[in-house]
């Protein structure tokens, strides 16, 4: 798909490769045998680690992949009956092939927004037919941080929606797949954005910044999660060599890798923004806020261009493209691209 095989490209902080530490990671914990399934001290470490960073209280489970976190944590705080309000552009409502409502059976209400990130006011469009049989009933609010539109919701904001929520008797979901670059931009810390604002689960997402795979379900109530084993065996993400998603995340959390990861992703996100805001024919469509440049560019140059550095368009329509930033995207990437871009306009 693109013109140099290996080259960086602007498609997906999922492109990237793996970071050095993450790497080595595996090689020190694939000395000899031990328990499978999770019980095993990497396994062990790994979670008090996650306990140290978001309380004590949680209870934290690894899975492989973000789809199966954020599927089977709204799926172990859901009834069949129940909806779950969320973003049009939320990714489980556009980029998980419907397996939320399969898995869970609950239906997703979506509500249209211009920056991706939901408001009360949003919810409370949904907040009808409580309690009448015919009518599903709300039970969770999906939020999304960063947004699918590279926004990101300041902690007040959290707190706001998870109160109304709680007030009316439901849960606040947060998919965190870009979380540390939404820490990073809001430089605060990651409790503070998830259960210190009233989050109650969280998909804590490692492959986009840098891990291989990896992701981690939290649970801020342990009583949310008290059948979660079997949900997990049952969703086929009960991983048997658990040490090695295990292993990842120590290497994450160590000298908070997570957080230079991200750091340098924003960064680059904002030389990118700088070297092509000025080019003429372009047009830079939402705040830089994470990792994300979203431009309106013309379209007759979108399949030239995509051959040399890949990207995705976001709306065909508009002729708007989306520009990822990775915890490997380089200053040279960025003045290659913004000069190929120049030349083309």
């Amino acid at each position: 798909m693109t013109g140099s095989i290996n080259r960086r490209g602007f498609a997906s902080d999922n492109n990237a490769g793996v970071h050095p530490d993450i790497l080595s990671a595996f090689a020190k914990v694939n000395d000899g045998h031990v328990i499978a399934y999770g019980d095993d001290p990497y396994t062990g470490k790994a979670v008090a680690e996650l306990r140290a960073i978001f309380g004590k209280e949680i209870e934290a489970y690894f899975v492989f992949i973000g789809t199966a976190a954020n599927v089977l944590g709204l799926s172990t705080v859901t009834q069949s009956y129940n909806a779950v309000i969320c973003s049009e552009t939320a990714h489980i409502n556009v980029d998980e092939c419907g397996a939320p409502e399969k898995f869970s059976g609950c239906k997703l209400l979506t509500c249209k927004t211009p920056d991706g990130k939901l408001s009360i006011d949003m919810i409370k469009s949904h907040m009808h037919g409580i309690g009448f049989e015919h009518h599903v009933q709300p039970g969770v609010v999906s939020i999304t941080q960063a947004t699918e539109l590279g926004t990101v919701y300041t902690i007040d904001e959290i707190g706001e929606i998870a109160r109304y929520t709680h007030e009316q008797g439901m849960l606040l979901h947060m998919d965190g797949a870009r979380i540390s670059n939404a820490v990073v931009s809001l430089d605060c810390g990651l409790y503070e954005m998830t259960g210190g604002a009233g989050v109650d689960v969280l998909s804590f997402g490692g492959t986009k910044n840098g891990m291989m795979y990896g992701e981690a379900i939290i649970f801020f109530n342990s009583s949310l999660c008290e059948d979660f084993k079997y949900r997990r065996k049952q969703g086929m993400q009960l991983a048997s060599k658990m040490r090695y998603i295990a292993a990842q995340f120590s290497a994450f959390l160590e000298n908070d890798l997570w957080k230079e990861n991200a750091r340098h992703a924003n960064l680059m996100a904002q030389k990118l923004y700088a070297a092509v805001e000025t080019i003429p024919g372009v047009e830079v469509t939402r705040p830089v806020e994470s990792n994300a440049v979203f431009a309106k560019i013309p379209p007759d140059i979108i399949p030239a261009l995509q051959k040399e550095f890949f990207f995705y368009v976001w709306d065909e329509d508009l002729s708007e493209v989306r520009w990822m930033c990775s915890f490997d995207t380089s200053e040279a990437d960025i003045e290659s691209f913004a000069s190929l871009l120049r030349s083309m306009l």
